[in-house]
């Protein structure tokens, strides 16, 4: 998928907890084969262009396409799998794909799973004994910075997802154009409890821009986003100082 995967696992009996990391990391490898649209022969690009039905894939598209098909119309179509006219599913997979791997994991027995692929986080249980997973949100006007910290206290499971332009440049498009977004945002942090949806709604937001990003992040349940403009104005949803510590 482009991007450094890493794990930190607790807890758990070590010779199953080893064999589901490696199942988790060989699911993300299939994943990559089958939804990356740079491979000409991969599932989802002969799906694009025809050579494949939905029906002939391995069930993971269809249930990827359905969770996208939720995720524009929560947003209003601000979310979208299609790319410059063609299928792409890559705003979920990524996130579902982390998700995946990270409650195979947990299933195996391990107290305590932090995945992270490219930023993005899903958190299960606890690295320790009354100690939190915490997670440092990038600060995109300060290389190097921090813009917040959020911490999973209290939390079974918690992930965070951010979009923006500072590392990977203007690659969020605007679905109603089909060009780069025109935004005032650099970025937006979503923290939400599954990283399937805190992927998407990060995308959305950002390629509303921050008024309206910000007042739909707001009246969506269970989720909480901190959002930073182009001017250095940081805005944040009125929950959000919950998940900070």
């Amino acid at each position: 998928m482009g991007t450094v995967f890493s794990f930190d696992v607790r807890g758990g009996e070590p010779a199953a907890v080893r064999a589901a990391l490696d199942e988790a990391v060989a699911g993300l490898r299939r994943v990559d084969e089958v939804f990356s649209t740079y491979r000409d022969g991969s599932q989802i690009s002969r799906l694009a262009c025809g050579q494949l039905t939905v029906a002939g894939c391995v069930p993971e598209v269809a249930e990827v396409l359905e969770l996208a098909a939720e995720a524009e119309r929560v947003s209003g179509g601000w979310f979208s799998t299609r790319y410059r006219g063609q299928l792409d599913p890559t705003g979920i997979v990524k996130g579902w794909a982390v998700e995946r791997a990270a409650r195979r994991i947990a299933a195996a027995g391990a107290s305590g799973v932090s995945v992270n692929g490219g930023g993005d986080v899903q958190l299960l249980g606890t690295p320790g004994a009354a100690r939190p997973w915490r997670v440092g949100v990038s600060d995109p006007l300060r290389p190097g910075g921090l813009a917040a910290v959020v911490s999973a206290a209290g939390a079974a499971e918690l992930a965070v997802a951010t979009s923006g332009s500072a590392e990977r440049g203007a690659h969020v498009v605007d679905p109603r154009t089909g060009r780069s977004a025109v935004t005032d945002l650099l970025s937006v942090t979503v923290v939400a409890p599954r990283l399937t949806w805190a992927d998407c709604w990060a995308t959305a937001a950002f390629a509303m821009g921050a008024r309206e990003g910000l007042g739909w992040l707001e009246a969506l349940d269970g989720v909480e986003a901190l959002l930073i403009t182009a001017g250095d104005e940081v805005r944040c949803t009125g929950g959000l100082a919950g998940w900070l510590g």
